[in-house]
């Protein structure tokens, strides 16, 4: 089973505790103004930032926090001028890290995300030398109980999205980085709501962990990236034998 697949981070998006959610609303936040600085405050003509709204709702974010991250993307509220960076990296055990950052400091948060892989038996790459072994893509997850594979499979076809894979949690709705948007309407539009959309590195082949010392380590680096405040998301590409991962 994959250590830290994606249906996995869903589920603990969903039980995020009081004491994390300020981190959430701050990383929601961003994700907010830079969708809105993209393509516009208008929910209606912004599939990301809708999808990002609705997002923020399901974690409890006040009304107003959302509505002054739209404003700050805009320009009609003036705010930090953030910056999205992309790092690639090596874990143990040869894993392969891109990690997705928004930042006012770029130099700080290299420093940051630099320090957190070295402090886990890792090292930052060059641009390139990791962000081919994954499929940058836009991905929807949705539960089993939410749609059939059937309904999925027509959606996928009209809006021109490539992939419909099924796997035990559910589907995963695979698309082109320019059809993120129409995907992203169609399901909307079908009454489907997935559990999780965004622009995302796919692994295009794993790399097994079966060292418990090394899934340990590698869960360790995670949550270290995870709680970097200028961190947004962290793809990887390891694939964790039960045995290690408990």
């Amino acid at each position: 089973m994959a250590g830290h697949n994606k249906w996995s981070k869903v589920k603990r998006l969903k039980a995020v505790t009081d004491a994390r959610k300020g981190k959430v609303f701050s990383r929601l936040s961003r994700d907010i103004t830079m969708a809105a600085k993209a393509g516009g405050g208008d929910l209606d003509g912004n599939a990301r930032l809708r999808t990002l709204v609705l997002k923020a709702r399901e974690a409890n974010m006040p009304a107003d926090n959302v509505d002054r991250a739209i404003k700050k993307g805009t320009g009609e509220l003036p705010g930090v001028v953030f910056e999205e960076i992309t790092y690639e990296g090596y874990g143990p055990g040869g894993v392969a890290f891109v990690v997705k950052a928004t930042t006012d400091n770029k130099q700080r948060t290299a420093q940051q995300v630099r320090s957190i892989f070295a402090a886990h038996g890792g090292n930052l790459a060059q641009t390139g030398a990791v962000a081919f072994q994954f499929l940058h893509a836009g991905q929807f997850l949705i539960s089993r109980e939410k749609a059939t594979e059937d309904r999925l499979m027509e959606i996928a076809l009209e809006a021109g999205a490539s992939d419909v894979i099924t796997t035990e949690h559910g589907y995963e709705l695979r698309c082109d980085l320019p059809l993120f948007d129409k995907v992203a309407h169609a399901l909307e539009h079908a009454g489907i709501k997935p559990d999780a959309a965004e622009i995302s590195y796919i692994p295009t082949a794993a790399v097994p962990v079966t060292d418990p010392g090394v899934a340990r380590t590698l869960q360790k680096l995670h949550d270290a990236l995870d709680e970097d405040d200028d961190v947004q998301a962290v793809f990887s590409n390891e694939e964790t034998d039960e045995s290690a991962a408990g």
